[in-house]
């Protein structure tokens, strides 16, 4: 070993290394071949001994990479090495996969057909995720980007969750899990950390740890979603290893392979053919963006890999719109055909009336006089404001969307009275928690009549 620095180390030797071997030091410590130069291999530092320095001895495993995958890990919280953070004993298993793998070829793959419900409103009518798909959450810090993704891992029964946290503070880490503690939806969950004071090596290799677990999962059989917060986070902390290993920057001082980054992780995401088992990895990468700028270098690479995205509006957060995503710059572009059929039936129209009510607000704030049709979209959309409002944590069954659905189509949620509104719906979301309203397979004036039943009950 030539030198130690900077969570990276120098080896001089090694012929037959190649790119991605576990090396072994003489005192334990463990690292990631990860540059072949002429005469040195750079490695990313994976446990570091403190007696280890310059001198020490050093040879290849001969293996890559491998975290343990399988239902013990459910319910844990892990770094990406496996290594339990939850104070609780090793996960036991028997089975590992590499963390670095090729993406299932175009004949593995079939069509995103099924449904991921989220739990959120918006999204579920407006915005349907397919099981399979990659859809980027992105917008403002403090706007409630992890908000939608945590509901999503909650409202889930019967998908895998994989959380993986990059580059987080430790309040913030502590924060989502005690949210998935609460709410039960750890039970379901593994959570991957790698936090701010993490090595970049850590950072870097968190998401990739995650998406194997979720591979081995999906190859399976079964359905998978995992959430990568935040990407942003990962392309920094792969920025300085690059710089680390004196590459040439690019563009904003990123390397000039940071869209293969990307590309290769997300890539991994998709829905199985029934030949290969039929199972699905959803991907809900989160990534930051500075006062709303879409075109920024991490963003554009992101929204270009994606299958869409979901954009949380600074201006709509602090107006008080929760969640506060904007559906004029936010696009699913293959979640459409997954989406449930009568949701989609009873949701048609909506989103350009919502539309064409964000333009028409815009010149209320003027104190311009609207004629009285006008005026009335202006007041529907209020309403179809208060119908897209909710408090995080509190996912939405589908059963929920569809009964709102069919009483606004029906019109008898005009002109009702804000407060009354707000009653009915926290007594609908009981009733679709509770299972009492018709299943979705039912026809529509089963759900016609479950629909009037709940709103003749007396408040």
């Amino acid at each position: 070993m030539v030198a130690v620095a900077d969570c990276l180390v120098w080896v001089k030797g090694l012929p037959k290394a190649r790119l991605g071997d576990v090396l072994v030091t003489e005192d334990g410590s463990r690292a990631l071949a990860y540059q072949l130069d002429e005469r040195l291999i750079g490695a990313i530092l994976l446990e570091q001994s403190s007696s280890l320095a310059a001198g020490a001895r050093i040879w290849s495993s001969g293996k890559t990479l491998s975290v343990a995958v399988g239902d013990s890990l459910l319910g844990r919280v892990l770094d990406p090495l496996g290594r339990p953070l939850d104070g609780l004993p090793p996960p036991v298993t028997t089975t590992t996969r590499p963390v670095e793998s090729r993406s299932p070829s175009i004949m593995a793959r079939d069509f995103v057909k099924k449904p991921l419900h989220t739990g959120t409103t918006i999204v579920d009518t407006l915005l349907p995720i397919g099981r399979g798909q990659r859809q980027l959450i992105i917008g403002d810090t403090g706007t409630g980007k992890s908000s939608i993704a945590i509901d999503a891992v909650i409202h889930q029964k019967d998908v895998r969750c994989i959380y993986v946290l990059i580059g987080q503070r430790r309040s913030a880490v502590t924060e989502t899990i005690l949210h998935l503690q609460k709410t039960g939806a750890i039970a379901h969950t593994v959570v991957v950390v790698a936090e701010a004071s993490s090595l970049p090596g850590i950072q870097y290799l968190a998401p990739y740890s995650g998406c194997a677990i979720a591979e081995a999962w999906m190859a399976s059989g079964h359905d998978t979603l995992i959430v990568y917060d935040d990407l942003g986070q990962h392309a920094l902390a792969y920025r300085e290893l690059s710089l680390l290993f004196r590459r040439p920057p690019g563009r904003e001082a990123y390397p000039g392979d940071i869209f293969y980054l990307h590309a290769r992780l997300l890539e991994r995401a998709t829905q199985l053919s029934p030949q290969r088992g039929g199972g699905s990895m959803t991907a809900l990468p989160i990534v930051p963006t500075e006062q709303g700028e879409l075109s920024s270098y991490i963003p554009t690479n992101l929204i270009s890999i994606t299958d869409g995205q979901i954009y949380l509006n600074q201006n709509l957060f602090s107006a008080g719109m929760r969640p506060a995503i904007d559906i004029g710059r936010s696009v699913s572009r293959i979640g459409g055909k997954a989406q449930n059929k009568a949701v989609a039936k009873e949701s048609g129209s909506l989103r350009l009336d919502y539309l064409q009510f964000l333009e028409l607000e815009m010149f209320t704030r003027f104190g311009t006089r609207l004629e009285a049709g006008m005026a009335a979209k202006v007041s529907q959309g209020k309403q179809l404001q208060l119908l897209f409002s909710q408090e995080r944590l509190v996912p939405r069954p589908i059963q929920y969307q569809m009964a709102w659905l069919v009483a606004w189509n029906e019109g008898w949620l005009a002109e009702m009275d804000p407060d009354k509104l707000k009653v009915l719906l926290e007594r609908l979301l009981e009733l679709s928690v509770t299972n009492a309203l018709p299943s979705m397979e039912a026809d529509r004036e089963r759900w016609r009549m479950a629909v009037a039943g709940w709103l003749e009950q007396p408040l």
